[in-house]
């Protein structure tokens, strides 16, 4: 990945098959979320993003995904920044994620903090 450059936008209705693959492969075989984000590598899907804006104060991660072999390599990092520059520009102050399988210690590494049965980050300014 070193030196390639991680492309990153919202999911569209034209992305539905190929999120509905890379879903397939590489997490639980979830109908394509209505709301969300891609990352492209050299124009390949390479991470999905599920969130859900109903939250005012807040946008919440239901579900990131990254292909198994791009792991530890940043990109779950980068999706998170992009998100939180979406959040500032939507005026949300939290970032919130429920808290399911091995993503706990993923969130606390990227500044997530434990509140009940949800971690929290708050979007910096």
């Amino acid at each position: 990945m070193r030196g390639q450059k991680l492309y990153i936008r919202p999911i569209e209705p034209g992305d539905s098959e190929n999120v509905r693959k890379f879903l397939s492969a590489h997490g639980n075989g979830n109908a394509v979320p209505a709301c969300g984000l891609i990352g492209k590598l050299v124009g390949e899907l390479v991470a999905v993003m599920a969130i859900d804006l109903r939250e005012t104060d807040a946008i919440r991660v239901e579900e990131l995904i990254v292909a198994p072999e791009l792991r530890r390599k940043q990109i779950g990092r980068v999706m998170l920044s992009e998100l939180e520059s979406l959040a500032v520009k939507m005026e949300r102050d939290w970032l919130t994620a429920d808290t399911r399988g091995g993503a706990r210690e993923f969130l606390r590494r990227v500044g997530f903090v434990d509140e009940g049965s949800r971690m929290v980050r708050r979007v910096g300014r």
